[in-house]
């Protein structure tokens, strides 16, 4: 059938108008979906740097026991004397402190205090097997000399900390970690007469410690680690995890080309790469630890699938599709409509052309019950959408945020915040010539409460000493929660002995009022060890292994007291 005039006019003008409709909700489309990948990039790279510092901040913890261990006099007098009876005894105490170390961080698998001489043999050792922490006899102990980390750690000065490459756990013994990806921390342990007498290691559960520190990161992210080479270390595909030393190639630069720049820069300071695939994102970091003697800096990365990301632009897609139609059908009925007219006498056509010219506004009011009304409700629904996709992603960039600085659970400021605040309170005292203390806390029992309740009973403790104790101290000082179990406060400003002991005093006796759970009093006691600055060091490091050390001999004092005499 022919069409006229009015019928070709208003096929051309329509199809103008539905053109025009179709490529505005195309592009309002490809423009929001960008928008949405960028957020997702900016928000996987903070939490890759989040967990990359969360990370540096672990290793650190762990080097600072291993010095904390390896400088104890103990271990020192132990590879110099050699009569039974002093060395039975001191094998044993020793041992009793390694099981408590691994017993306090779960992450440890093995601790061991090797000698220089002898071809390395180890002289005590303790692991992890089975859920258990339990000594090795003196007939099981083995010769580690041969070892890169032994050799590394005895070529360094006292006070430096060896960090082994990542390899799978072989050593015989820490049968729970066999076949795990590892890390070996080292430190060398020096008489008094600077001599280097052995060395103190300390084997790390490196994917049970990531698996911590990953925690609290969002749902939906994947955790990788690689090595220099961009080999996988540690992958949710656990056949991609060490394929090398199987004779087979599992690259990060094969899934994520763009990892092959950030494995061409160097180590000697932080660097990340963001990487888009067609199935998701990906950002990874490299951070080295430049106070550790680390051969091969962790590369650091998390991935999100593509699916996830865009998941949350399907409704968006759905309304710019809504729109797009409610515009189509105005288009064509307005084509129609002016086909109509202007196929009218000239008169007509002019007059109806000077009206739709002179009616003819982009603003739609949202008021009428035409065409015009549903195109203009549909583009408030969309800006509304807008918004609050955009909203939902800065609630999300303050929640890595807020992560970065606090402890999840307790809300208190978490050990690289303190850390920041120990250091400028230091400084301002040394200014000002003022003295400041520490208190470091440890729960007493708070492992039987776990055990024997579960896991929500732990909690409620923490949050219950956590707010026993911000409520106790004043405004200028700092709680603060450094990990399981552990707290420590800054006492800031005019103090003394009398003072920290005043303060000591008033948190013991809140700590050993029980916790209230499920209708049960849960038995709480703590043991507190406090530092005096300047008496007792003048850095944060001296400060806190001076309170850690008075927390462990007040342990030790109330393990002695609530046993009783013999």
């Amino acid at each position: 059938m022919k069409l006229g005039l009015t019928g070709r006019l208003g096929v051309v003008m329509a199809f103008v108008g539905v053109l025009a409709a179709g490529l505005t909700g195309y592009y309002g489309y490809v423009h929001s979906r960008r928008l949405v990948l960028e957020a997702a990039e900016q928000r996987l790279a903070t939490a890759t740097r989040v967990l990359a510092r969360q990370v540096s901040v672990g290793l650190k913890a762990v080097a600072a026991d291993v010095l904390l261990m390896a400088e104890h006099p103990v271990a020192a007098q132990l590879l110099m004397r050699t009569e039974p009876q002093y060395l039975e005894r001191a094998q044993l105490n020793t041992g009793l402190l390694f099981e408590r170390m691994l017993l306090t961080h779960p992450e440890y698998f093995q601790m061991r205090l090797i000698d220089a001489q002898s071809h390395g043999v180890e002289r005590v050792r303790v692991d992890r097997s089975g859920g258990t922490v339990h000594g090795v006899a003196a007939d099981d102990l083995q010769e580690k000399g041969h070892t890169i980390y032994v050799r590394e750690a005895l070529r360094l000065p006292r006070g430096a900390v060896y960090v082994s490459p990542v390899v799978l756990n072989r050593d015989v013994g820490a049968a729970a970690e066999q076949g795990q990806p590892s890390i070996q921390v080292a430190a060398p342990v020096v008489d008094v007469r600077g001599v280097t007498r052995g060395v103190m290691v300390v084997s790390v559960d490196l994917k049970g410690l990531f698996t911590q520190l990953a925690a609290d990161l969002p749902r939906g992210l994947d955790l990788y680690l690689l090595n220099g080479a961009g080999d996988y270390l540690i992958h949710p595909d656990t056949t991609k995890v060490f394929a090398f030393e199987r004779g087979q190639r599992a690259n990060a630069v094969d899934d994520y080309p763009d990892v092959a720049n950030l494995l061409r820069e160097g180590a000697a300071q932080a660097r990340e790469q963001g990487s888009q695939t067609a199935t998701g994102l990906a950002a990874f970091v490299r951070q080295p630890t430049p106070e550790l003697h680390q051969d091969a800096p962790f590369i650091i990365g998390l991935s999100q699938s593509l699916d996830e990301v865009l998941e949350q632009a399907q409704h968006l897609r759905d309304v710019i599709g809504r729109v797009v139609i409610g515009f189509s059908l105005f288009a064509v009925l307005l084509a129609v409509m002016l086909a109509r007219a202007w196929t009218q006498p000239l008169k007509q056509i002019l007059r109806a052309v000077r009206g739709v010219t002179a009616g003819n506004t982009l603003a739609l009011p949202t008021g009428r019950r035409d065409e015009f009304g549903v195109l203009a409700r549909a583009v408030v629904d969309m800006q509304r959408q807008i918004g609050a996709q955009m909203e939902a992603l800065r609630a999300k960039q303050d929640e890595l945020n807020l992560l970065a600085s606090s402890d999840a659970l307790t809300g208190l400021v978490n050990r690289r915040v303190f850390m920041d605040r120990l250091e400028h309170a230091l400084v301002q005292a040394r200014r000002h010539h003022q003295a400041l203390g520490l208190l470091f806390i440890d729960l007493d029992g708070f492992k039987a409460i776990n055990d024997q309740h579960g896991h929500a009973a732990g909690d409620a403790v923490l949050q219950t000493v956590a707010r026993r104790l911000t409520g106790l101290v004043r405004e200028a000082d700092t709680v603060a929660r450094l990990g399981g179990d552990e707290f420590v406060i800054l006492v800031d400003g005019e103090v003394d002995g009398m003072s920290l002991e005043l303060v000591q005093s008033k948190v013991q006796a809140v700590l050993d009022q029980p916790v209230a759970f499920a209708g049960l009093d849960l038995p709480l006691g703590a043991s507190i060890g406090e530092a005096l600055y300047p008496l007792n060091g003048e850095s944060p490091g001296d400060l806190l292994a001076a309170a850690d050390g008075a927390m462990y001999r007040a342990k030790q004092v109330r393990k002695t007291q609530t046993a009783g005499p013999a």
